[in-house]
């Protein structure tokens, strides 16, 4: 079982623009060659923020929505957040804030046998890594810049180093890393 931040970033770093907009990675549409579809059936539970959820909630979810689905994850998801969010009827969604740690153990008791889910934002994920709980990260770098918006990962992560695992090109827009992150001694 891994923690793992699995993401898409533009090349200069940003997950989100400055108005934690993505339709900078919408453009490229659904990339049918990438690593996504194995990824998410090694998953057992989710992590994200409030601004990853809300995101979720306006494009996504709400009746108001461009392209409205229902809620597309089956594993359980824990919202970090210190404001009262709105549910998702059917979902198996737990609003959390605080220390990441005894939500983090929370999350392999139900995880089981499957890999956790960081999904988002870099500061979130920071918290994890913090704590020494970050196992991996596996980044989908897109050919575009923002040059402002939310940080891929907020943390100076200088020693240990990150193991480069493996590169991937996917279509002609994307670069997949996938990195382990080192423990200190």
């Amino acid at each position: 079982m891994k923690t793992q931040y699995y993401t898409a970033t533009s090349l200069d770093g940003f997950i989100a623009d400055e108005e934690n907009s993505l339709s900078w990675l919408l453009q490229f549409g659904e990339l049918e060659d990438s690593s996504y579809s194995g990824f998410i059936r090694s998953v057992g539970a989710i992590a994200m923020g409030s601004t990853t959820y809300e995101w979720i909630l306006t494009h996504q979810i709400n009746e108001q929505a461009q392209h409205q689905q229902r809620w597309v994850y089956e594993q359980p998801t824990w919202v970090f957040t210190t404001r009262v969010l709105p549910t998702v009827e059917g979902a198996d969604i737990r609003f959390v804030k605080g220390d990441v740690r005894p939500v983090h153990q929370e999350m392999i008791g139900a995880a089981g046998n499957k890999n956790i889910w960081l999904m988002g934002g870099g500061d979130l994920v920071g918290q994890f890594h913090d704590h020494g709980l970050l196992d991996e990260v596996i980044v989908q770098i897109a050919s575009v810049t923002l040059g402002s918006g939310a940080l891929l990962l907020p943390r100076k992560i200088v020693t240990p180093l990150l193991k480069l695992l493996s590169a991937k090109v996917y279509g002609n827009a994307f670069a997949e890393l996938h990195y382990e992150v080192s423990r200190s001694r």
